[in-house]
């Protein structure tokens, strides 16, 4: 019988202390997960750099909800307090954002990890071609890897964010705005910040462009005889004169 002092019954306090821990080892899980993901991406970072010599990452950042968001997103679904269920209705526990260069950089990013033998896509969004009426956009994946514990393997879902640094850049203020009048945001800023949606798409337009442009140029072919033998003779020309 709940006391005062004490106002859990013996059969409540122990269903607490265990869904504490259940709590505990799912954002455990889950974080585990997100190390997983972050080492996958850090190797695409390396290998793009040492092929390619170009890396389409910026920017890399992940979290895992806390127990108070999570608790609050939990009793905004009706959701029980079974972990089964939490997992299976949340997943975006473990979150990473991954920011790039330019649009094509973002498609060519997700398409890499995603292809890999371990990951299971769930599900894919793409924003950017099909932006949201408020002007977001944004590639989200859900996807889900294995995470090895000592007692095997246990799949994991997270959601994958890829996005440019201008959606990324509109995307932090947007946020900041809407905490600020806490959703209720004047018709002013809203139609604001849908014109600097466009903007912002426009930009990353324009810079995709002059990148093309950049990597487009015409260079000397190496293995064309006759360039090579013009090359040869400027080099002797340079000696000669010096």
């Amino acid at each position: 019988m709940a006391t005062p002092a004490d106002p859990f019954t013996p059969g409540q306090a122990e269903r607490v202390r265990r869904l504490r821990t259940d709590f505990a080892r799912m954002l455990m899980h889950h974080q585990f997960a997100i190390d997983e993901m972050l080492t996958k991406v850090s190797i695409l970072r390396e290998e793009f750099l040492h092929l390619h010599r170009y890396n389409p990452i910026e920017h890399i950042s992940s979290r895992v909800k806390s127990p108070r968001s999570l608790i609050e997103k939990i009793t905004r679904r009706g959701l029980p307090l079974e972990i089964d269920a939490i997992t299976a209705n949340i997943t975006d526990i473990a979150g990473i954002r991954i920011t790039c260069s330019f649009i094509a950089d973002t498609y060519r990013v997700l398409e890499t990890l995603t292809s890999q033998n371990d990951v299971r896509i769930i599900e894919i969004k793409d924003y950017i071609a099909h932006p949201k009426p408020n002007g977001y956009k944004s590639l989200h994946a859900i996807l889900e890897i294995p995470v090895f514990l000592s007692a095997g393997p246990v799949p994991i879902v997270c959601e994958v964010q890829v996005r440019t640094i201008a959606m990324d850049f509109w995307a932090s203020l947007e946020h900041k705005i809407h905490y600020k009048y806490q959703g209720d945001v004047p018709d002013r800023l809203v139609e604001e910040l849908t014109r600097a949606a466009n903007a912002a798409g426009e930009l990353d337009r324009k810079m995709e462009q002059l990148h093309a442009e950049v990597h487009d140029v015409d260079s000397p072919a190496e293995d064309d005889d006759s360039d090579g033998e013009l090359l040869r003779l400027l080099l002797r020309l340079t000696r000669d004169e010096g």
